[in-house]
């Protein structure tokens, strides 16, 4: 065999289709379009827009106006205070004692102490959010509960600090009043 005498495997190659060059070429007549309609017409105002569902009331005007899934959602993994009776008095728990007792799935994601149950332990808790009844409990058993510092302003009580007023700089978007004009 020559290099000259190579040829593709059988069947890796296809014939170019000449459509719409009469009818021996086999896509004579309609060219594989079918039968009118507007798929079948030329240029670019034929094209359906993808989005197009051929009359059925489209996805955007099924699914709802208002509401929404909020993708800044806090997600915590809960713990209840009855269930923190497997730790030493003093002990300090947080996300990995917690994650090591198997009290949460996740040693990574936020947790929420919850106050169902009852605790007699004094324990020193570090945990993302804690309910009213989880903290006044564990204050009660002589414990200590820190949470994390808020990250917003909001969320910390404070306001932002209103601008002092300088004489002659423009007030919301208005020019200045010239007093002296040439």
């Amino acid at each position: 065999m020559k290099i000259g005498q190579l040829k593709p495997a059988r069947g890796a190659t296809h014939p170019k289709k000449r459509r719409g060059l009469g009818p021996a070429s086999g896509l004579g007549g309609t060219a594989g379009k079918g039968h009118k309609g507007q798929k079948a017409r030329a240029g670019k105002g034929s094209k359906v827009p993808g989005w197009f569902e051929g009359g059925q009331m489209p996805i955007q005007r099924r699914i709802p106006k208002r509401g929404f899934h909020n993708p800044g959602r806090v997600e915590y993994q809960p713990v209840n205070v009855g269930a923190l009776g497997g730790f030493a008095a003093g002990a300090k728990v947080d996300r990995m004692a917690l994650h090591e007792k198997r009290l949460i799935g996740h040693g990574d994601r936020p947790v929420k102490l919850l106050g169902e149950g009852e605790i007699t332990l004094a324990l020193q808790i570090a945990v993302d959010a804690a309910s009213a009844s989880a903290r006044a409990k564990i204050e009660a058993a002589g414990g200590t509960i820190t949470l994390p510092a808020p990250k917003t302003r909001r969320a910390r009580g404070e306001k932002k600090a209103k601008h002092e007023h300088v004489e002659g700089a423009a007030v919301r978007g208005r020019k200045p009043k010239h007093t002296e004009r040439h």
